[in-house]
């Protein structure tokens, strides 16, 4: 018996996290729609800044009245100098503290309603969001503009639970320490970020496929991914 492909969301699907997502449903011959501003590496490309209205209104037109199984909303930005020394919160503009919050909390509230009623068409939808634990309470970090992005989208997810209960969609965000992206894993080998071990792109991934395989009944509200300080058998 065949099945239609299900189909996904991917935003930030250009780099990081949100292309290795993007190429992973893409090779499982899921539909992915990938949103992002600079051409996208795997699926359809919707080019949008999603810091703008008209980038929110572009996602809403290429994908009309498509019905979705899954809006993966796995872009986000940070301040200039973010995560290392060169970080100055008082030499940090105003412009840029509204860019991040605009992208990492405004944005995932207009896509969402945008795409509420794609997503109310599938048989088990869910939204995934990429957070940060930094977002956790006593988790901040000294970047103010992101942690408060973050933070906020704590409480976005958790209203959205709310607000959209009668959906039936599932609401989940992931909150991990550093991913082995190509840029952490250069920060790191460079010497702007201390020595550790990412957590390798390939969890993200298996979690995301996990909350996508769960039951309509099951809703998971938040997955809180930690780096190992130490090597255990050390």
């Amino acid at each position: 018996m065949s099945h239609d492909p299900k189909t996904v969301v991917v935003v930030g699907a250009s780099r990081g996290i949100g292309a290795a997502v993007a190429k992973h449903f893409d090779r499982q011959d899921y539909v992915v729609w990938s949103v992002s501003r600079s051409p996208a590496v795997a699926g359809r490309w919707v080019q949008a800044d999603i810091s703008k209205p008209e980038g929110i209104g572009a996602i809403a037109a290429a994908l009309g009245d498509t019905p979705i199984d899954a809006l993966l909303f796995m872009g986000g930005v940070w301040e200039e100098g973010a995560f290392t020394d060169a970080y100055d919160f008082l030499a940090s503009s105003d412009a840029e503290t509204r860019w991040v919050i605009s992208v990492n909390t405004i944005a995932p509230i207009e896509i969402t309603r945008t795409l509420t009623a794609n997503l109310a068409q599938a048989t088990n939808p869910r939204a995934i969001y990429i957070g940060a634990l930094s977002g956790l309470d006593n988790c901040a970090t000294v970047e103010v503009a992101n942690t408060a992005s973050k933070f906020g989208l704590q409480g976005v997810v958790q209203a959205l639970r709310l607000a959209l209960g009668g959906q039936n969609i599932g609401f989940t965000v992931i909150n991990p320490g550093n991913i082995a992206t190509e840029e952490v894993l250069l920060d790191i080998e460079e010497g702007r970020f201390g020595p550790q071990t990412p957590i390798p792109i390939a969890v993200i991934t298996s979690a995301i496929d996990w909350l996508l395989s769960l039951p309509p009944a099951v809703d998971v509200p938040e997955l809180n991914l930690w780096q190992r300080s130490h090597d255990p058998q050390e």
